[in-house]
């Protein structure tokens, strides 16, 4: 079987630190024949720590599920550190021994699986690629459908076009976990999922959280499963982090703008609550050409003209919680500097 893989830098030692992630896609077109790309991540920094989840959330085309393919390296970023648990990826720990360490679960639960395989093959499909001999992967392949709580005797056989949305799920899940990963990447894991299920299937991957120790990175547009789910949250915009802090403190005192929009823009029940206007106008600048200075200017009600000039750098505002914007940093030229930096 699989050894448990060790903690090397203890509990205060980030699982993943970040730092300059880039990924910047070529695209054909431009003028005169100049060379133009799509900054999809530009210029990331973030940690996980042990043991916590971490939401990202932001529009459609900011960068989340690029990030996620990225720390996966299942593409290559142009630029960036990433560090495993104090191990440089790449130089010091092989990809072949990363993806044993992190997992991932994508949000089109049959794409994702093979479907001349049977269930029980595609769990054991990874074990055994790392040496396990074909009865132990089967037999762990049969214990992980039953952690999540698919009956073995009953699914083993079948076939992925055989299983519903969530019952797939729930094996990629069980797939995920086959190898005994430390961290596992949640891309839209439950956005296709019907309600009803994918309350299901939230409550599974608690559950295991807690049994198996996992440290989460969880990927949604749905801001009420973030905050159901996350300990932090994650905010980008235009290929940028914005805002990251404590998952409560955010609801209640989002310090970014744009954060408060995505907020404000999430539906209620509520008569007395509804929004009347739109929290936010306009669709995002075009990333091939991003604009300069803070790039949420262009569609921040708090903007002025040191915005268009002066590119934000995050920095905290609070204990555990960091934003870029103008109006958090001192001396910035912002006409609110000094009111917000008090405030907070």
């Amino acid at each position: 079987m699989l050894e448990e893989i060790e903690d090397r830098g203890g509990p205060r030692q980030a699982l993943l630190d970040i730092k300059g992630l880039k990924k910047h896609f070529p695209v054909s077109g431009g003028m005169l024949g100049k060379k133009q790309v799509v900054r999809a991540v530009d210029g990331v920094d973030f940690g996980v720590a042990k043991g916590e989840t971490l939401g990202i959330v932001g529009e459609s085309g900011c960068g989340k599920s690029t990030t996620a393919r990225l720390l996966m390296h299942l593409i290559a970023p142009d630029a960036g550190s990433i560090v495993y648990d104090g191990t440089p990826i790449g130089r010091d720990l092989s990809l072949r021994e990363l993806r044993r360490r992190m997992q991932m679960v994508f949000q089109d639960s049959y794409a994702s699986l093979n479907p001349r395989l049977t269930i029980e093959d595609s769990i054991a499909f990874g074990p055994k690629v790392h040496g396990v001999p074909d009865a132990k992967a089967r037999e762990l392949a049969r214990d992980l459908l039953g952690r999540v709580g698919l009956k073995p005797e009953t699914f083993a056989n079948r076939y992925p076009h055989e299983l519903s949305g969530g019952q797939r799920q729930r094996v990629n899940i069980a797939r995920a976990l086959a190898l005994k990963p430390r961290i596992v990447i949640l891309d839209e894991a439950v956005s296709a999922l019907d309600k009803s299920v994918e309350a299901q299937v939230l409550n599974l991957l608690i559950d295991l959280k807690r049994d198996f120790g996992l440290t989460y990175i969880f990927i949604s547009h749905d801001l009420n499963v973030v905050r159901y789910v996350s300990d932090r949250v994650l905010v980008m915009y235009l290929g940028e982090v914005v805002e990251i802090g404590p998952v409560d403190e955010m609801w209640t005192n989002p310090r970014h703008p744009y954060t408060a929009a995505l907020l404000a823009s999430m539906p209620t029940l509520d008569p007395d609550r509804r929004t009347t206007q739109a929290p936010l106008a306009g669709d995002p600048p075009n990333p091939i050409d991003p604009p300069p200075g803070c790039r949420f200017h262009t569609r921040c009600p708090h903007a002025e003209p040191v915005c268009a000039s002066t590119r934000p750098s995050l920095a905290d505002a609070a204990p555990n919680h960091a934003v870029a914007c103008l109006m958090h940093a001192a001396n910035s030229g912002h006409s609110k500097a000094g009111t917000m930096l008090e405030a907070s």
